[in-house]
């Protein structure tokens, strides 16, 4: 394709993708309308094709749910998200596995290491609570979501006392690596 054929291609995938997410309730024939009034002939089956390429749903599921990438930019400022990681250290004792929690704050991308131990338990894991949410030095002061994902470790008992402290746990659905790539690639928008 020429470069005058590539760079109207380009703009026509644009004006698809944001008159679809302006207008929430607009279908293919809606849309496919709007640019023949602007003098662009498109069939559906292109416009049904660049929706899907972009994760945009048909009209009438696109009103029904907010997009993981739309709620993390709508709550920006309020969103932290936690996870572990893992240390194996050469001890007297043999190899010990030391599990570090870290806390990220999307909006200032500050991360906290919230504590590292060789045995998370339910215990351990409810003081990091307190830690994380103390009058002194409240790291996570402004957060109103904490994304998390299904690890045991999170036990019920660390999610009531994350919303005793107006802090709600958001759990990653089961089997979704791709969430957390989101995350990741927002962090870097």
């Amino acid at each position: 394709m020429d470069p005058v054929g590539l760079e109207r291609s380009r703009v026509i995938v644009q004006l698809i993708i944001r008159m679809a997410m302006e207008n929430r309730s607009w279908g293919y024939t809606r849309i496919q309308g709007a640019l023949a009034n602007l003098g662009h002939n498109v069939g559906h089956g292109t416009i049904a094709t660049v929706l899907h390429e972009y994760g945009i749903d048909p009209a009438p599921e696109r009103g029904k749910h907010t997009s993981w990438s739309t709620f993390l930019k709508a709550h920006w400022d309020s969103i932290a998200a936690t996870d572990f990681f893992t240390v194996e250290v050469l001890t007297l004792r043999g190899l010990v596995t030391y599990y570090v929690l870290f806390v990220i704050d999307l909006a200032s991308r500050t991360v906290k290491i919230a504590g590292i131990t060789s045995q998370p338990d339910e215990v351990w894991m409810m003081q990091m609570v307190r830690n994380l949410t103390d009058v002194e030095e409240p790291f996570l002061r402004h957060t109103r979501f904490l994304i998390m994902d299904r690890d045991t470790k999170y036990s019920a008992a660390f999610r009531a006392a994350l919303t005793r402290e107006r802090i709600e746990p958001i759990r990653l659905p089961p089997r979704s690596p791709n969430l957390k790539a989101n995350v990741s690639y927002c962090l870097l928008c």
